[in-house]
């Protein structure tokens, strides 16, 4: 176990300051000894402590309120009272944004287990992955599998969307989505299998059932007439909403993933084009693998919290 993952009880307080031992081969101060990086490891953690909790409703209210607003498109399109245009960039929205909201529940961020408000936490996943047809079960179970083996090319699920760079990166969202790829949803199938565990079972079950259903209700509004009204309101919007997550919350964050396992280096901090909110808070997505109950709305402001001791652990601090 590397001296970063040693427990601060565990630590010996009075471990002699050592120049000849040099901390970690990165960027930053290489004459870090042991009992350095331990002080700076408790500071760390009192700081992200300030960060962690805080007002989680506002994202009950947003998966809750954007699945109804998603299951109303479907009939005010159909009568002609909201134009398709318009449907079609909401649902993108509510596609999109609906993974914000379940990430938080894929880490128990809005009611931990065993706790009375439990429930509320699964079915703010639950509804908040339908629009792009991806079961919660299995969206946390691939979830918590990234953070246990991130970057390593045969366990982290996410592996298969790395690409040289940006335009590749989007081009491989859709291409690993396609029958007999072994990429994204094929990869998770298997990942699954091989867990062999009840809850990959069920994850599995699942995905079949949403899937079906998926199939069902746009066949059947083709059938009924309103063919159009399926795309644009729930088929072409769930690809839109996939490749822009795949893009945002997995390449541009791990880009380039070869090698990078440790704990500072498995997410970057990257500025983007777009702007931090725009890019789903993945600018600081170190700080969510650090400690992933900080929500992802406390991301950025405990990465400026943290940025000294970063800096000092050799993590790249230059692009914000």
């Amino acid at each position: 176990m590397s001296e970063d993952r040693i427990s601060l009880r565990d630590a010996p307080v009075d471990i002699p300051i050592r120049d000849d031992v040099p901390a970690i081969p990165l960027t930053g101060d290489e004459t870090l000894d042991r009992y350095t990086r331990i002080e700076l490891l408790r500071e760390e953690r009192a700081i992200a402590e300030k960060f962690h909790g805080g007002r989680m409703w506002p994202y009950v209210v947003a998966a809750w309120g954007g699945f109804a607003v998603w299951l109303s498109l479907f009939p005010l399109t159909m009568l002609d009272i909201v134009p398709l245009p318009i449907a079609f960039v909401v649902s993108c929205v509510l596609a999109t944004g609906g993974y914000v909201t379940s990430h938080e529940a894929m880490h128990s961020n809005i009611a931990r287990a065993g706790t009375q408000y439990r429930w509320v936490n699964e079915w703010v996943g639950k509804v908040s992955t339908i629009p792009i047809v991806f079961p919660f079960s299995m969206a946390r179970i691939m979830h918590l599998e990234h953070h246990y083996h991130c970057n390593d090319p045969e366990k982290d699920p996410d592996y298969t969307d790395e690409a040289p760079n940006a335009l590749m990166a989007w081009y491989k969202t859709w291409y690993n989505r396609q029958p007999g790829v072994d990429g994204s949803i094929h990869h998770y199938k298997r990942i699954l299998a091989e867990m062999g565990t009840p809850e990959a079972d069920k994850a599995l079950k699942d995905t079949l059932v949403l899937q079906l259903l998926f199939m069902t209700v746009l066949f059947t509004m083709a059938w009924a007439g309103y063919a159009l009204e399926a795309a644009l309101v729930w088929w072409l919007p769930r690809h839109i909403g996939l490749s822009y997550i795949r893009f945002y919350l997995s390449w541009a964050p791990h880009h380039p993933r070869e090698g990078k396992t440790g704990r500072y280096e498995q997410a970057n901090i990257f500025k983007s084009r777009l702007g931090h909110v725009m890019s789903m808070c993945m600018e600081t997505h170190l700080i969510h693998h650090l400690y992933p109950s900080i929500p992802n709305h406390r991301t950025k402001a405990a990465y400026l919290a943290l940025k000294p001791i970063l800096d000092k652990r050799g993590v790249d601090v230059s692009a914000i």
